[in-house]
């Protein structure tokens, strides 16, 4: 179980810096500020899917719906802009 939300928190800060580079890249589409908007909305509402003060479920979502978000937007980036906003490897 650990090595799973390691694994899910390594993926979702790539992820997250992925697509903090395309914010602020000059090629930045609209919809990608929208949608980074509406994430954040998200997790700052006390509105969820699941209420938060159920216990063990209640975040659930949270740990589900925001990485699937992210990475849902970061899929649908133009391919030029994915690729230089890529993180590099070795």
């Amino acid at each position: 179980m650990f090595k799973r939300l390691t694994l899910l928190w390594t993926v979702m800060r790539g992820d997250a810096r992925q697509l903090w580079a395309a914010l602020r890249h000059p090629a930045a589409p609209g919809w990608l500020k929208l949608g980074t908007g509406l994430i954040v909305l998200y997790v700052l509402s006390p509105i969820d899917l699941i209420p938060d003060f159920i216990p063990g479920i209640g975040l659930l979502d949270d740990m589900v719906l925001v990485p699937l978000a992210i990475r849902f937007l970061l899929n649908r980036l133009p391919p030029e802009l994915a690729q230089a906003t890529s993180p590099r490897r070795g």
